[in-house]
């Protein structure tokens, strides 16, 4: 497995593409990059380049607003979602340190 961006991740939609594949119109995926909800990239030229992932997020965040969910509520649930993956990446490391301490291994196993 290598540390590059699954192709889900890598940013490269412009928000017209994300505005027909989601049905959202630009002002509301702009509200909800200001709400701090989505996070596109941004070319030298400025605009905005969003990935796969985000646009699932965003059809994710249109159907909770649509259910009555307030944004600052869908950023808390966010938030809370991202401290418990890192708290899990940080225990899976731990353990993974203490089976290579326990089996000799400097780098990790090997592969």
């Amino acid at each position: 497995m290598t540390n590059e961006a699954s192709y889900k991740d890598k940013k490269v939609i412009t928000i017209g593409i994300v505005r027909e594949l989601t049905g959202l119109s630009e002002r509301q995926i702009r509200y909800y990059e200001e709400r701090k909800l989505i996070f596109p990239e941004r070319t030298q030229g400025g605009s905005r380049k969003y990935s796969f992932t985000d646009v699932e997020l965003l059809v994710e965040i249109a159907n909770k607003i649509e259910d009555g969910v307030q944004t600052h509520e869908i950023r808390k649930e966010m938030i809370r979602s991202q401290k418990k993956l890192n708290h899990e990446e940080v225990k899976r490391k731990m353990i993974q340190g203490q089976l290579n301490a326990q089996f000799g291994f400097r780098n990790g196993p090997a592969s």
